[in-house]
């Protein structure tokens, strides 16, 4: 964060993978924006003290000779917010042994100072998952980003712990691991669904993949939850805009940019003392993506069309969804 912007809104725009016009929407706080990342809520969380928002790519601009003060300084900016794409925590920790003002988002760390705000997602993962044992299925698949995070490592640890409350066997090759996004969730349908002995439910532990994955069941014809039951995670309203509506774990990404830019603004004013590290619960969402196990699996063949499914039994009929499981 800086004292003025150093890069232009249709740049961040692009970086962040939105339009100019929502990007545009957010910084105003519009009503109509979809709260599918941190974006917007950083930016209302920015708004107390009227700083502003800066993308920076370490990696890229920093020199070799540069601390990261010297290059943060060299830019402009006074406090980061960091989000890391992969396990790898050291960049976090490097940033706050300068004692540098930051906080990371959708991450965590053991190191003493490491500011960070985070969800715990283990418990509702493997309620999602006993869900699905609850209602009849033995062969549960589990899809999962190539890059983990501790985020997604808990997602993990949920579907292992699910299976051993019920003695079930770890089969590794009902994980499957795919980029996160919408090809990914339709490469994992294909893998699993070709699979000598497919499973009949399916944990994705991505918004984007979980779409993907259901836009494909359209496609192909495949009846959710009648033929494939699936559970997925979202981090805003994602759910709500699929057919069917899915059943997810769900976390507030909005709330975490809000929380992090808020806490970092107050800090640099000298409002805010000490450390933060702020652990907040998911929820599960039911809705109508799960169902009984059907008597047999659906089977396709890689690369399917419609036509070339292999239906091995008659979809049953929709049935209502039994009472949530709350136990752990």
């Amino acid at each position: 964060m800086a004292n003025s912007s150093s890069i232009s809104v249709r740049q961040l725009a692009s970086k962040l993978g939105i339009s100019t016009a929502t990007f545009s929407r957010a910084l105003n706080n519009h009503p109509s924006v979809a709260p599918q990342t941190l974006l917007s809520g950083s930016m209302r969380g920015l708004a107390e003290h009227r700083y502003d928002l800066s993308l920076i790519e370490i990696d890229r601009d920093r020199a070799p000779d540069e601390s990261y003060t010297q290059f943060f300084r060299r830019k402009g900016v006074r406090g980061v917010i960091v989000r890391t794409l992969g396990p790898d925590a050291r960049l976090a920790e490097a940033i706050a042994d300068e004692d540098f003002p930051s906080i990371t988002v959708a991450d965590r760390s053991d190191h003493d100072n490491v500011n960070f705000i985070c969800s715990d997602s283990t418990r509702d993962s493997q309620r999602a998952v006993d869900h699905l044992i609850q209602l009849g299925h033995r062969r549960i698949a589990l899809v999962v980003h190539t890059v983990l995070d501790s985020d997604h490592l808990d997602r993990i640890d949920g579907y292992n712990r699910a299976l051993d409350l019920h003695s079930f066997p770890h089969d590794e090759s009902l994980v499957i691991r795919q980029p996160a996004g919408m090809e990914g969730g339709r490469l994992a349908l294909a893998q699993m669904l070709a699979h000598d002995d497919p499973p009949t439910a399916v944990f994705c532990t991505h918004p984007l993949t979980t779409v993907g994955l259901l836009h494909r069941c359209l496609e192909l014809g495949i009846s959710v939850p009648q033929q494939l039951s699936v559970i997925g995670f979202d981090d805003s309203d994602t759910r709500y805009h699929t057919f069917p509506r899915y059943t997810a774990v769900c976390q507030d990404a909005v709330q975490f940019g809000y929380e992090a830019s808020r806490w970092l603004t107050r800090s640099l004013e000298g409002i805010e003392t000490g450390s933060m590290k702020l652990h907040r619960p998911t929820s599960l969402s039911f809705n109508q993506s799960t169902g009984p196990a059907p008597s047999q699996p659906v089977r396709v063949q890689h690369d399917a069309s419609p036509s070339q499914i292999d239906r091995i039994h008659e979809p049953r009929p929709a049935t209502a969804e039994p009472e949530p499981f709350t136990g752990v």
